[in-house]
């Protein structure tokens, strides 16, 4: 018979995460420091400006990162994250507020890891969480280079008057 926590291990392992720490790892991380969280249509997972102390896996949906003004009804949406995409990690890290609002697009449902549950680990399983955080970095290392690789396109755009492309 399959638990809620096996259920919760699949889906930490089946992310990109879960190459960096196998199926023991996740099994681990699946008992001690992660819950299944389900969201539902615009439900709100981060605020921005607030801090949480946790960061989540996109397990299933899409989330949207966005940002919202007093003179606009709707936020703008700022990028859309899917299956297997981190959110809140760097808040996570440095212990900072959120810089933007990630919303639910549709019903979606994220893994939430919470800083209470992890720490334990640190002492327990120390090479667990060194892959995991590892694994973790890697992402937001990949991240930023396609952040990078996009601004350079829009300089090389701009700077060109968009001559070239089609």
């Amino acid at each position: 018979m399959k638990t809620k926590s096996d259920e919760v291990a699949n889906l930490i392992f089946g992310a990109p995460i879960g190459q960096y720490i196998g199926e023991n790892g996740a099994k681990i991380l699946a008992d001690h420091a992660a819950q299944k969280l389900d969201l539902n249509d615009d439900e709100v997972l981060c605020e921005k400006d607030i801090s949480t102390n946790c960061f989540y896996i996109v397990a299933k949906g899409r989330l949207a990162i966005t940002y919202e003004t007093k003179d606009k009804p709707t936020p703008t949406i700022l990028h859309i994250l899917e299956k297997g995409d981190l959110v809140g990690e760097l808040s996570f890290i440095d212990d900072s507020p959120h810089t933007n609002t990630v919303r639910s697009l549709g019903n979606s449902c994220v893994i939430s890891f919470n800083r209470a549950d992890l720490e334990p680990l640190i002492k327990d399983h120390p090479e667990l969480m060194f892959n995991f955080m590892r694994g973790v970095i890697k992402r937001v290392h990949s991240t930023l280079t396609a952040i990078n690789r996009q601004q350079n396109e829009l300089l090389d755009y701009i700077q060109t008057g968009g001559r070239g492309r089609l």
